[in-house]
Protein backbone atom coordinates (compact mmCIF):
# COMPACT_ATOMS: atom_id res chain seq x y z
CA UNK A 1 0.00 0.00 0.00
CA UNK A 2 2.56 2.39 -0.81
CA UNK A 3 0.58 3.99 -3.38
CA UNK A 4 -3.14 5.13 -3.92
CA UNK A 5 -3.18 2.43 -6.78
CA UNK A 6 -1.08 -0.76 -6.62
CA UNK A 7 1.18 -1.57 -9.17
CA UNK A 8 1.67 -5.18 -10.58
CA UNK A 9 2.27 -6.76 -14.24
CA UNK A 10 0.70 -9.60 -14.73
CA UNK A 11 1.94 -10.33 -18.38
CA UNK A 12 4.53 -13.08 -17.32
CA UNK A 13 1.36 -15.25 -15.49
CA UNK A 14 -0.71 -14.88 -18.21
CA UNK A 15 2.17 -16.49 -20.55
CA UNK A 16 2.88 -18.89 -18.27
CA UNK A 17 -0.15 -20.01 -17.61
CA UNK A 18 -1.29 -20.48 -21.24
CA UNK A 19 2.41 -22.19 -22.04
CA UNK A 20 1.52 -24.68 -19.15
CA UNK A 21 -2.15 -25.16 -19.80
CA UNK A 22 -2.67 -25.96 -15.90
CA UNK A 23 -6.33 -25.49 -15.53
CA UNK A 24 -7.36 -27.80 -12.59
CA UNK A 25 -10.67 -29.45 -13.43
CA UNK A 26 -12.41 -31.79 -11.10
CA UNK A 27 -8.97 -33.51 -9.61
CA UNK A 28 -8.78 -30.52 -7.13
CA UNK A 29 -9.69 -30.83 -3.80
CA UNK A 30 -12.50 -32.47 -2.36
CA UNK A 31 -11.74 -35.64 -4.11
CA UNK A 32 -12.32 -34.63 -7.19
CA UNK A 33 -16.05 -33.67 -6.83
CA UNK A 34 -18.43 -30.81 -7.73
CA UNK A 35 -17.39 -27.61 -6.63
CA UNK A 36 -21.34 -25.90 -5.76
CA UNK A 37 -21.98 -25.21 -2.55
CA UNK A 38 -18.39 -25.90 -1.62
CA UNK A 39 -19.24 -23.73 1.72
CA UNK A 40 -21.30 -26.63 2.98
CA UNK A 41 -18.62 -28.48 4.02
CA UNK A 42 -16.99 -29.29 7.42
CA UNK A 43 -14.46 -26.12 8.50
CA UNK A 44 -11.87 -27.92 9.19
CA UNK A 45 -8.19 -28.99 8.21
CA UNK A 46 -5.39 -26.87 7.70
CA UNK A 47 -5.39 -24.12 4.63
CA UNK A 48 -2.77 -21.45 3.39
CA UNK A 49 -3.48 -17.92 3.45
CA UNK A 50 -1.20 -15.47 1.15
CA UNK A 51 -0.90 -11.42 1.52
CA UNK A 52 0.51 -9.47 -0.65
CA UNK A 53 3.68 -6.94 0.93
CA UNK A 54 1.16 -6.50 4.48
CA UNK A 55 3.62 -8.31 6.92
CA UNK A 56 5.63 -5.63 7.77
CA UNK A 57 3.31 -3.32 8.89
CA UNK A 58 0.38 -5.13 9.82
CA UNK A 59 1.65 -8.33 11.25
CA UNK A 60 -0.04 -7.80 14.80
CA UNK A 61 -3.61 -7.36 12.86
CA UNK A 62 -2.86 -10.61 10.76
CA UNK A 63 -1.66 -12.89 13.73
CA UNK A 64 -4.93 -11.80 15.90
CA UNK A 65 -7.13 -12.09 12.71
CA UNK A 66 -6.06 -15.92 12.17
CA UNK A 67 -6.12 -16.78 16.01
CA UNK A 68 -9.50 -15.56 16.34
CA UNK A 69 -10.85 -17.75 12.89
CA UNK A 70 -8.82 -20.46 14.08
CA UNK A 71 -10.53 -20.41 17.88
CA UNK A 72 -14.15 -20.14 16.36
CA UNK A 73 -13.16 -23.09 14.40
CA UNK A 74 -11.43 -25.99 16.53
CA UNK A 75 -9.62 -28.44 14.03
CA UNK A 76 -8.90 -25.65 11.43
CA UNK A 77 -5.54 -24.23 11.20
CA UNK A 78 -4.10 -21.35 8.69
CA UNK A 79 -0.90 -20.87 7.65
CA UNK A 80 0.00 -17.45 6.61
CA UNK A 81 2.30 -16.62 3.89
CA UNK A 82 3.09 -13.04 2.90
CA UNK A 83 5.23 -12.22 -0.45
CA UNK A 84 7.01 -8.83 -1.20
CA UNK A 85 4.98 -6.51 -3.34
CA UNK A 86 8.36 -7.08 -6.02
CA UNK A 87 7.93 -10.14 -8.41
CA UNK A 88 4.20 -11.27 -6.80
CA UNK A 89 2.83 -11.97 -10.36
CA UNK A 90 5.93 -13.81 -10.94
CA UNK A 91 5.63 -15.84 -8.04
CA UNK A 92 1.84 -16.71 -9.04
CA UNK A 93 3.23 -17.48 -12.13
CA UNK A 94 5.10 -20.16 -10.50
CA UNK A 95 2.60 -21.75 -7.98
CA UNK A 96 0.32 -21.98 -10.86
CA UNK A 97 2.61 -23.93 -13.35
CA UNK A 98 3.26 -26.32 -10.30
CA UNK A 99 0.04 -26.56 -9.36
CA UNK A 100 0.81 -24.96 -5.43
CA UNK A 101 -1.13 -22.10 -5.56
CA UNK A 102 -1.80 -21.47 -2.08
CA UNK A 103 -5.55 -21.82 -0.91
CA UNK A 104 -6.90 -18.83 -0.01
CA UNK A 105 -5.01 -15.82 -2.00
CA UNK A 106 -4.73 -11.87 -1.77
CA UNK A 107 -5.14 -10.60 -5.56
CA UNK A 108 -6.20 -7.93 -7.86
CA UNK A 109 -8.41 -8.13 -11.04
CA UNK A 110 -4.85 -7.85 -13.31
CA UNK A 111 -3.01 -10.86 -11.31
CA UNK A 112 -6.52 -12.62 -10.37
CA UNK A 113 -7.74 -12.56 -14.22
CA UNK A 114 -5.38 -14.73 -15.79
CA UNK A 115 -5.87 -17.39 -13.00
CA UNK A 116 -9.69 -17.20 -12.95
CA UNK A 117 -9.26 -17.89 -16.95
CA UNK A 118 -7.12 -20.62 -16.64
CA UNK A 119 -10.10 -22.48 -14.43
CA UNK A 120 -7.48 -21.92 -11.18
CA UNK A 121 -9.77 -19.76 -8.79
CA UNK A 122 -13.30 -21.05 -7.49
CA UNK A 123 -15.93 -20.37 -9.08
CA UNK A 124 -18.07 -18.37 -5.81
CA UNK A 125 -21.27 -18.16 -8.13
CA UNK A 126 -21.24 -21.85 -7.47
CA UNK A 127 -19.20 -22.37 -4.45
CA UNK A 128 -20.91 -20.47 -2.49
CA UNK A 129 -24.20 -18.91 -4.03
CA UNK A 130 -24.17 -16.10 -1.16
CA UNK A 131 -20.92 -14.75 -1.97
CA UNK A 132 -21.97 -11.23 -2.88
CA UNK A 133 -24.17 -10.54 0.33
CA UNK A 134 -23.17 -7.25 1.95
CA UNK A 135 -21.08 -5.86 -0.30
CA UNK A 136 -20.92 -2.76 -2.31
CA UNK A 137 -22.24 -3.45 -6.09
CA UNK A 138 -19.37 -1.97 -7.58
CA UNK A 139 -17.00 -3.81 -5.35
CA UNK A 140 -19.04 -7.01 -6.47
CA UNK A 141 -18.96 -6.22 -10.09
CA UNK A 142 -15.64 -5.61 -10.29
CA UNK A 143 -15.02 -8.92 -9.23
CA UNK A 144 -16.62 -10.55 -12.61
CA UNK A 145 -14.51 -12.16 -14.91
CA UNK A 146 -16.79 -12.50 -18.10
CA UNK A 147 -14.48 -14.74 -19.80
CA UNK A 148 -14.23 -16.97 -16.97
CA UNK A 149 -17.86 -16.89 -16.24
CA UNK A 150 -18.44 -15.69 -12.82
CA UNK A 151 -17.20 -14.58 -9.61
CA UNK A 152 -14.10 -15.84 -8.41
CA UNK A 153 -13.09 -13.32 -5.60
CA UNK A 154 -14.30 -11.47 -2.10
CA UNK A 155 -14.32 -7.95 -2.27
CA UNK A 156 -11.51 -6.86 0.27
CA UNK A 157 -10.19 -3.66 1.26
CA UNK A 158 -10.15 -0.94 -1.66
CA UNK A 159 -8.98 2.89 -2.18
CA UNK A 160 -10.53 5.63 -3.93
CA UNK A 161 -9.83 8.99 -3.82
CA UNK A 162 -10.60 13.07 -4.82
CA UNK A 163 -8.05 14.89 -6.84
CA UNK A 164 -5.44 17.01 -5.55
CA UNK A 165 -4.26 20.18 -6.26
CA UNK A 166 -1.21 21.98 -5.65
CA UNK A 167 -3.08 25.67 -5.99
CA UNK A 168 0.72 27.25 -5.84
CA UNK A 169 1.35 26.61 -9.51
CA UNK A 170 -2.56 27.91 -10.05
CA UNK A 171 -1.09 31.10 -8.49
CA UNK A 172 1.50 31.50 -10.71
CA UNK A 173 -0.12 30.26 -14.15
CA UNK A 174 -2.78 33.67 -13.60
CA UNK A 175 -5.65 30.14 -12.45
CA UNK A 176 -7.80 31.91 -9.87
CA UNK A 177 -7.44 28.04 -6.75
CA UNK A 178 -10.88 28.97 -5.74
CA UNK A 179 -12.23 28.05 -9.11
CA UNK A 180 -10.62 24.76 -9.57
CA UNK A 181 -11.67 22.17 -12.59
CA UNK A 182 -14.76 19.92 -11.60
CA UNK A 183 -14.77 18.33 -15.19
CA UNK A 184 -12.22 17.01 -17.50
CA UNK A 185 -12.82 19.40 -19.87
CA UNK A 186 -11.88 22.51 -17.36
CA UNK A 187 -9.41 20.58 -16.60
CA UNK A 188 -7.74 19.88 -20.09
CA UNK A 189 -8.37 23.57 -20.50
CA UNK A 190 -6.69 25.08 -17.18
CA UNK A 191 -3.80 22.61 -18.54
CA UNK A 192 -3.16 24.47 -21.57
CA UNK A 193 -3.56 27.49 -20.05
CA UNK A 194 -0.73 26.66 -17.12
CA UNK A 195 1.50 25.33 -19.93
CA UNK A 196 1.39 28.71 -21.90
CA UNK A 197 2.45 30.28 -18.85
CA UNK A 198 5.12 27.84 -16.76
CA UNK A 199 7.35 27.30 -20.25
CA UNK A 200 8.08 23.56 -18.79
CA UNK A 201 8.78 24.84 -15.35
CA UNK A 202 5.41 22.65 -13.74
CA UNK A 203 2.75 21.18 -15.20
CA UNK A 204 -0.75 20.14 -15.22
CA UNK A 205 -0.66 16.74 -16.26
CA UNK A 206 1.43 13.63 -15.13
CA UNK A 207 -0.33 10.55 -16.80
CA UNK A 208 -1.24 9.48 -20.32
CA UNK A 209 -4.71 8.74 -21.02
CA UNK A 210 -5.67 5.33 -21.31
CA UNK A 211 -9.12 2.91 -21.55
CA UNK A 212 -9.80 3.83 -17.65
CA UNK A 213 -9.33 7.86 -18.38
CA UNK A 214 -11.61 7.33 -21.68
CA UNK A 215 -14.17 5.49 -19.14
CA UNK A 216 -14.00 8.36 -17.34
CA UNK A 217 -14.26 11.16 -19.82
CA UNK A 218 -17.47 9.19 -21.35
CA UNK A 219 -15.97 7.44 -24.22
CA UNK A 220 -16.93 4.26 -25.16
CA UNK A 221 -14.02 1.52 -24.34
CA UNK A 222 -16.17 -1.27 -25.69
CA UNK A 223 -19.25 -2.36 -27.38
CA UNK A 224 -22.88 -2.98 -25.12
CA UNK A 225 -22.13 -6.95 -25.13
CA UNK A 226 -18.42 -6.46 -24.60
CA UNK A 227 -17.26 -8.69 -27.88
CA UNK A 228 -14.69 -6.21 -29.02
CA UNK A 229 -13.15 -2.83 -27.95
CA UNK A 230 -14.13 0.87 -29.88
CA UNK A 231 -12.37 3.39 -28.33
CA UNK A 232 -10.95 3.79 -31.79
CA UNK A 233 -14.22 6.14 -32.23
CA UNK A 234 -14.50 9.42 -33.31
CA UNK A 235 -14.93 11.06 -29.43
CA UNK A 236 -11.82 8.70 -28.60
CA UNK A 237 -9.67 10.17 -31.12
CA UNK A 238 -10.70 13.66 -30.23
CA UNK A 239 -10.16 13.08 -26.45
CA UNK A 240 -6.67 11.90 -27.78
CA UNK A 241 -5.93 14.38 -30.33
CA UNK A 242 -6.62 17.26 -27.42
CA UNK A 243 -4.11 15.50 -25.06
CA UNK A 244 -1.70 15.37 -28.10
CA UNK A 245 -2.45 19.36 -28.30
CA UNK A 246 -1.08 19.59 -24.78
CA UNK A 247 1.91 17.51 -24.83
CA UNK A 248 3.24 19.79 -27.84
CA UNK A 249 2.69 22.81 -25.59
CA UNK A 250 4.41 21.13 -22.64
CA UNK A 251 1.22 20.42 -20.49
CA UNK A 252 2.46 16.82 -19.68
CA UNK A 253 5.30 15.92 -17.93
CA UNK A 254 7.62 14.39 -20.76
CA UNK A 255 8.73 11.19 -18.86
CA UNK A 256 5.11 10.37 -18.56
CA UNK A 257 5.31 8.75 -22.62
CA UNK A 258 7.57 5.94 -21.03
CA UNK A 259 5.39 2.60 -20.45
CA UNK A 260 7.10 2.23 -16.80
CA UNK A 261 6.59 5.67 -16.07
CA UNK A 262 5.50 5.79 -11.99
CA UNK A 263 7.10 9.44 -10.96
CA UNK A 264 3.50 11.05 -10.35
CA UNK A 265 3.43 10.96 -7.13
CA UNK A 266 7.18 12.19 -6.90
CA UNK A 267 6.33 15.11 -9.95
CA UNK A 268 3.42 16.21 -7.18
CA UNK A 269 5.59 16.28 -3.97
CA UNK A 270 8.54 18.54 -5.83
CA UNK A 271 6.46 20.59 -6.84
CA UNK A 272 6.34 20.07 -10.52
CA UNK A 273 2.81 18.68 -11.09
CA UNK A 274 -0.28 20.28 -10.36
CA UNK A 275 -3.09 17.93 -10.18
CA UNK A 276 -3.08 13.95 -9.60
CA UNK A 277 -5.62 12.12 -7.91
CA UNK A 278 -4.84 10.64 -4.61
CA UNK A 279 -6.34 9.29 -1.44
CA UNK A 280 -5.46 9.19 2.74
CA UNK A 281 -2.38 7.91 1.82
CA UNK A 282 -1.31 10.32 -0.58
CA UNK A 283 -2.12 13.27 1.87
CA UNK A 284 -0.15 11.58 4.72
CA UNK A 285 2.78 11.23 2.17
CA UNK A 286 2.78 15.06 1.48
CA UNK A 287 1.99 16.00 4.97
CA UNK A 288 5.53 14.01 5.82
CA UNK A 289 7.21 13.80 2.68
CA UNK A 290 6.58 17.41 1.44
CA UNK A 291 4.90 20.05 3.73
CA UNK A 292 5.69 22.95 1.47
CA UNK A 293 3.50 21.18 -1.01
CA UNK A 294 1.12 20.43 1.73
CA UNK A 295 -0.09 23.64 2.84
CA UNK A 296 -0.57 24.92 -0.59
CA UNK A 297 -3.01 21.38 -1.23
CA UNK A 298 -6.83 21.66 -1.87
CA UNK A 299 -8.64 18.67 -2.80
CA UNK A 300 -12.28 18.16 -4.59
CA UNK A 301 -14.12 14.80 -5.52
CA UNK A 302 -12.45 13.09 -7.93
CA UNK A 303 -12.94 14.57 -11.52
CA UNK A 304 -14.92 12.47 -13.36
CA UNK A 305 -17.85 12.62 -16.21
CA UNK A 306 -18.98 9.29 -15.17
CA UNK A 307 -17.84 7.66 -12.31
CA UNK A 308 -14.91 7.93 -10.03
CA UNK A 309 -12.42 5.39 -9.90
CA UNK A 310 -12.39 2.07 -7.60
CA UNK A 311 -9.24 0.28 -6.74
CA UNK A 312 -9.78 -3.48 -4.75
CA UNK A 313 -7.80 -5.71 -3.37
CA UNK A 314 -9.40 -8.94 -3.32
CA UNK A 315 -9.09 -12.62 -1.85
CA UNK A 316 -9.81 -15.16 -3.97
CA UNK A 317 -9.93 -19.16 -2.91
CA UNK A 318 -7.88 -21.44 -5.05
CA UNK A 319 -9.72 -24.55 -7.20
CA UNK A 320 -7.06 -27.11 -5.75
CA UNK A 321 -7.49 -26.62 -1.79
CA UNK A 322 -8.18 -29.54 -0.26
CA UNK A 323 -10.19 -28.32 2.29
CA UNK A 324 -12.06 -26.11 0.40
CA UNK A 325 -14.90 -25.32 3.05
CA UNK A 326 -12.30 -24.08 5.75
CA UNK A 327 -10.63 -21.75 2.89
CA UNK A 328 -13.97 -20.43 1.57
CA UNK A 329 -15.02 -19.68 5.68
CA UNK A 330 -11.57 -17.83 5.84
CA UNK A 331 -12.25 -16.09 2.85
CA UNK A 332 -15.57 -14.73 4.39
CA UNK A 333 -14.09 -14.01 7.41
CA UNK A 334 -10.91 -11.97 6.40
CA UNK A 335 -13.49 -9.99 4.48
CA UNK A 336 -16.84 -9.41 6.90
CA UNK A 337 -18.34 -6.10 7.66
CA UNK A 338 -16.44 -6.15 11.09
CA UNK A 339 -12.84 -7.77 9.97
CA UNK A 340 -12.96 -5.40 7.47
CA UNK A 341 -13.68 -2.12 9.56
CA UNK A 342 -11.15 -3.08 11.38
CA UNK A 343 -8.40 -3.99 9.00
CA UNK A 344 -9.48 -0.15 7.76
CA UNK A 345 -8.74 1.57 10.65
CA UNK A 346 -5.53 -0.22 10.56
CA UNK A 347 -4.49 0.69 7.15
CA UNK A 348 -6.32 3.95 6.33
CA UNK A 349 -8.13 2.17 3.74
CA UNK A 350 -11.45 1.90 2.29
CA UNK A 351 -14.11 -1.22 3.39
CA UNK A 352 -15.76 -2.52 0.25
CA UNK A 353 -18.70 -4.18 2.75
CA UNK A 354 -21.73 -1.66 2.98
CA UNK A 355 -22.09 -2.32 6.91
CA UNK A 356 -18.65 -1.48 7.85
CA UNK A 357 -18.96 2.43 5.59
CA UNK A 358 -22.06 2.83 7.83
CA UNK A 359 -19.41 3.47 10.97
CA UNK A 360 -19.41 7.29 11.67
CA UNK A 361 -15.48 6.97 11.23
CA UNK A 362 -16.57 7.26 7.48
CA UNK A 363 -19.11 10.30 8.16
CA UNK A 364 -17.87 12.83 10.47
CA UNK A 365 -14.00 14.31 10.55
CA UNK A 366 -12.30 16.45 12.96
CA UNK A 367 -11.56 18.97 10.49
CA UNK A 368 -8.01 17.78 9.17
CA UNK A 369 -6.98 16.99 6.29
CA UNK A 370 -6.66 13.25 6.50
CA UNK A 371 -9.98 12.89 8.01
CA UNK A 372 -11.42 15.13 5.30
CA UNK A 373 -10.49 13.23 2.29
CA UNK A 374 -11.51 9.94 4.65
CA UNK A 375 -15.38 10.93 4.70
CA UNK A 376 -14.60 12.71 1.35
CA UNK A 377 -13.47 9.18 -0.08
CA UNK A 378 -16.40 7.05 1.53
CA UNK A 379 -19.07 9.03 0.28
CA UNK A 380 -18.15 8.76 -3.34
CA UNK A 381 -17.38 5.35 -2.90
CA UNK A 382 -21.47 3.76 -3.17
CA UNK A 383 -20.92 5.21 -6.96
CA UNK A 384 -17.52 4.33 -7.70
CA UNK A 385 -16.52 1.32 -10.48
CA UNK A 386 -13.78 -0.78 -11.12
CA UNK A 387 -12.86 0.34 -14.54
CA UNK A 388 -12.16 -3.27 -16.28
CA UNK A 389 -13.36 -5.04 -19.69
CA UNK A 390 -12.59 -8.27 -20.81
CA UNK A 391 -9.40 -8.93 -22.55
CA UNK A 392 -8.54 -5.25 -20.28
CA UNK A 393 -4.90 -7.02 -19.54
CA UNK A 394 -1.88 -5.71 -18.37
CA UNK A 395 -0.34 -6.40 -21.80
CA UNK A 396 -3.06 -4.09 -23.59
CA UNK A 397 -2.77 -1.26 -20.75
CA UNK A 398 1.18 -1.53 -22.23
CA UNK A 399 -0.24 -1.31 -25.75
CA UNK A 400 -2.36 1.89 -25.09
CA UNK A 401 0.43 3.60 -23.31
CA UNK A 402 3.03 2.84 -25.89
CA UNK A 403 0.53 3.83 -29.22
CA UNK A 404 -0.60 6.72 -27.56
CA UNK A 405 2.87 7.63 -27.01
CA UNK A 406 3.73 7.34 -30.53
CA UNK A 407 0.95 10.05 -31.47
CA UNK A 408 1.85 12.51 -28.88
CA UNK A 409 5.53 12.46 -30.74
CA UNK A 410 3.49 12.61 -33.63
CA UNK A 411 5.28 9.35 -35.05
CA UNK A 412 1.62 8.74 -35.97
CA UNK A 413 -1.83 9.73 -36.11
CA UNK A 414 -3.86 9.34 -33.21
CA UNK A 415 -6.29 7.36 -35.30
CA UNK A 416 -3.43 5.22 -36.20
CA UNK A 417 -2.54 4.71 -32.67
CA UNK A 418 -5.68 3.59 -31.34
CA UNK A 419 -6.47 1.53 -34.79
CA UNK A 420 -3.48 -0.45 -33.71
CA UNK A 421 -4.26 -0.76 -29.97
CA UNK A 422 -8.23 -1.52 -30.44
CA UNK A 423 -6.62 -4.24 -33.05
CA UNK A 424 -3.88 -5.87 -30.46
CA UNK A 425 -7.06 -5.77 -27.60
CA UNK A 426 -9.83 -7.51 -29.80
CA UNK A 427 -6.76 -10.26 -30.83
CA UNK A 428 -6.42 -11.01 -27.43
CA UNK A 429 -9.93 -11.37 -26.91
CA UNK A 430 -10.45 -14.05 -29.50
CA UNK A 431 -7.35 -15.63 -28.48
CA UNK A 432 -9.12 -16.26 -25.27
CA UNK A 433 -12.52 -17.75 -26.40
Amino acid sequence: MRSFRRLAVAAGLTASLALTGCGVGDSAGNEGGSDKDAAAGKITGRISFQTWNLKAGFQDYFTTLIKDFEKQHPGAEVKWIDQPADGYADKLSADAAGNTLPDVINLDRTTGSPLADAGLLLNLDEADPKAGDGFLKGAWDGSYWKEAGGHFSYPWYLNTGPSLFNTALFEKAGLDPKKLPKTQDELLEQAMTMAKKSHGKYRMLGLLPGTEMMAKYGIEVMNKDQTEFTFNNAEGVKFVERYAELYKAGAIVPEALSTDYTGEMKSFQTGQLAYMDGGSYAIKNLKENAPKVYKTLKYTPQIANTAATMFPQNVAVSKSAKNKATAIAFARFVTNADNQLAFAKTAEVLPSTEGSLEDKRFHTSDGSDLENVRVLSATQLPKAVVYNWPGATEALKTEVREEIAQALLGKKSVQEALDAAVAFGNKQLQASK
